[in-house]
This record gives C-alpha cells, structure tokens and sequence, in this order.
C-alpha cells in the first residue's frame, strides 16, 4: 500500500510539473495566467493520484501494461520541457537554450515545405507577424514533431521487438482497458481493430486537421496568440502530443486485438484435438 501511494505520489507530481513548467519558468507571466496553470496542475496531479492508488482503474488506459503510458509522459515532458528552454532563450540565452534553437529552427525548417503539417500551422501567423515570431514557431515546431516521432518509434519497437504487452506475464484487457466495453455487441476482435484503424486515422489526420480547426475558432472568436509564449508552447505541444497518443493507442489496441485472436486460434486448435 505505501509502495503504491508513493509511486502515485510521484506520478501527480511529475504532470502536475508538466502542466505548471509554463507558467512557472517563463518571464512575465500573467497572475491569472499562473493561476489558472496552477488550478489545472492540482486537477490533474489529483486525478492521477486518486487513478493509480485505487485497485481498479477507471479512466487510464493501459496502466498495468508499461511502458505504454510512460512513454506517453515522457513525450510531453520532454516536448515541453524543451519548448520551455528553448523560448526562454530568447529572454535569459543560455548555451543549451542556443543549442536548441539552432537544432529547432533547422529541424522546423526542414519539415515546412508546401502542404505538410508544420507550413500549416506556420500560415496561422497573423500577417503583421514578424521573422522573429515565425522564426520561434518554426524552431516549436520542429523539437516537438522530432519528440513525438522519437517516441513512436521507441513504442512501435518495443511492441515488435520486446514481444509487448504480454512480456512481463499475462494481460489483462478489461483492467487495461476500463473505458472499453465488451457487452456493447459485436466480436470484441473486430470492435478492437475497427478502432485501431479509427485511432491510426485520426492519428494521421489530425496534424493537417488541427491547424484548419484553429482556424476556424476564429469565427467563433478565439485566435490563438502565437506572440504569447505560454499559449504558443501548449499549442503546439498538443498539436504534437494528441497525434502521437492517437497513433500509439491504434497500434496497442491492434496489438491486443491479434492476441486475442491467436489465443482464440490456440484455443480452437486443442478443442478439435481433444478425444471425443
């Protein structure tokens, strides 16, 4: 039981971390703006604490399947953790703050050619947008598309390679998938697939989709402030994180879905070969 609290201690402290970095280490923060990251970091630090001290879980996936979920916080802490430093160069310049910027803006430029994610969200500047502005987002843009793409390919590795989820022993599919229900109709294998092929596509999509989304809140009266440091690092650490998380989970719910299967085949195979 300590061994638990204390590790669930740990994790809320790590999001709430993540969640208040912003606000807490970049110059000339609002006080509103600080409190509402406060008030978020407690909400979530909370809602972790209460998930993982609990024998059950009821909204985290995956919980008892590492590294799935690790892998998925430490893309966002790395995303903004290094978003936080690089922007805060352009305020209090260190050399690892230079070395990221420099790394970023070759990265981002790179990745803004016609069409791709990275041009779309570069084309959300206002036009009175200065080179230093564009320049800062390109630099954003691009260590937060080389963090997710690092942690897709550290997870589709250890899926293939270290033989996930079953490489520590059995799994359990309704404790690591609470929000999934088996009784809603249907074979459950072919419930999983259909949303693994679901998430996969919308994992895909959803870097062209979002720019076109944040557009369009401007109609509604919402336009992002890129000049904003604080804004500029949330949008788009979840412009890179919500893509990654969508594809990571169609690729477990996939890989639950053929061990299901084969177990289904194993099961078969010794009920012909029994005598009769």
């Amino acid at each position: 039981m300590i061994k638990r609290v204390s590790a669930a201690g740990v994790r809320a402290f790590c999001v709430a971390w993540v969640i208040a970095a912003p606000a807490l280490f970049l110059p000339g923060m609002r006080a509103d703006s600080a409190q509402i990251a406060t008030i978020l970091a407690f909400l979530a630090a909370l809602m972790v604490f209460v998930e993982y001290t609990s024998d059950y879980p009821s909204v985290v996936e995956f919980r008892n399947a590492p590294p799935y979920n690790r892998l998925r916080f430490l893309g966002l802490f790395l995303t903004v953790g290094l978003l936080v430093v690089a922007v805060r160069g352009d305020y209090a310049p260190t050399v690892l703050s230079d070395l990221l910027q420099h790394i970023g803006f070759a990265l981002g430029t790179a990745l803004d050619f016609p069409f791709s994610p990275v041009r779309l969200m570069v084309l959300l500047l206002p036009p009175a947008a200065g080179a230093g502005l564009q320049q800062s987002l390109v630099l954003q843009l691009g260590l937060a598309t080389t963090v997710a793409f690092a942690v897709l390919v550290i997870f589709v590795a250890v899926v293939r390679l270290l033989d996930w989820p079953i490489q520590r022993g059995a799994f359990n599919v309704w404790i690591n998938l609470p929000m999934f229900d088996p009784t809603m109709g249907g074979d459950v294998i072919a419930r999983l697939r259909r949303d693994a092929q679901i998430n996969i596509a919308l994992g895909c999509l959803m870097p062209f989709l979002a720019p076109g989304l944040l557009q369009a809140s401007a109609e509604i009266g919402y336009t992002p402030d890129f000049a904003d440091p604080q804004t500029s690092i949330w949008v788009v650490s979840l412009w890179a994180f919500l893509p990654v998380s969508l594809l990571m989970r169609g690729v477990a719910l996939s890989r639950i879905a053929d061990l299901i299967a084969e177990k289904r085949r194993r099961a078969y195979a010794r009920a012909d070969f029994q005598p009769a």
